[in-house]
């Protein structure tokens, strides 16, 4: 079978198309598997679906099933643009609803799904979270460092509350972020649907505007902007390789 290999700012995906829907769990671990396999955060597989240019499988790289993953979206609807499968405005299908996506050379931006407010703020474990769902559950802490970032904190609350966790510094008019993600269990270089859900409860609470840029782990600068009551996620996605297995 023929792969690719994308990087989105700082995660990475093992992706590729068929006509078969099915479980891909076990090939998902095996291939994102970072000694014995391609090593990735995720597997994405494409398949055909009616009313959309396609249907996406998302994958951890646990092999555990994830309704959405923002930077995957980016680097899904690349990867959808080079091998023709869709132009490069385009419409497809996720288990948290429908995602439309731009393809303008590197550049890709992701309409996500709607927010939803999971609960108000609240106390836990000595900080301050918000608890929002941007196609996945979210935690967010603001913080005055991103220093305060701690694993097993993070792995508590991942587990308390089912949720990712997210740890997000205001500085030089920019957010900065730091994401510890179920499925990989460990923090991540970025994370999409993390970022966003950081922008959106700064945004809410009126300490950032419309339109902020945002820094993941992995220093890379993407866009979010809330424009008529969505979200938009932009930033460079590169293809690593493509390869046969």
């Amino acid at each position: 079978m023929q792969i690719s290999k994308y990087n989105a700012s700082g995660n990475d995906f093992v992706i590729f198309h068929t006509f078969v829907e099915k479980d891909y769990s076990s090939l998902a671990k095996k291939l994102c598997h970072r000694q014995e396999g391609i090593g990735a955060d995720g597997l994405i597989v494409l398949v055909p679906n009616t009313g959309v240019d396609f249907k996406w499988l998302f994958y951890n790289s646990d092999g555990s099933h994830a309704a959405m993953c923002g930077n995957g979206t980016r680097a899904c609807a690349h990867y959808a643009f080079a091998n023709g499968l869709a132009n490069s405005e385009m419409t497809f299908l996720t288990d948290a609803g429908l995602v439309s996506s731009s393809v303008d050379n590197d550049i890709v931006e992701s309409e996500l799904t709607e927010v939803k407010k999971l609960s108000d703020k609240f106390e836990d474990m000595g900080k301050e979270w918000h608890f929002y769902d941007t196609g996945v559950p979210h935690l967010v802490c603001e913080v005055a460092s991103l220093d305060e970032y701690d694993k097993e904190l993070a792995s508590k609350m991942r587990y308390k509350y089912n949720a990712n966790v997210n740890f997000v510094l205001r500085s030089d008019d920019a957010l900065h972020v730091r994401t510890y993600e179920r499925g990989v269990e460990d923090e991540t270089g970025a994370c999409g649907t993390g970022m966003a859900a950081c922008f959106y409860a700064l945004h809410v609470e009126g300490k950032v505007g419309s339109e902020s840029r945002v820094y993941p782990t992995s220093q890379e600068e993407l866009n979010l902007r809330f424009c008529n009551g969505k979200l938009f996620f932009k930033g460079k996605v590169k293809k690593v390789f493509e390869t046969n297995i």
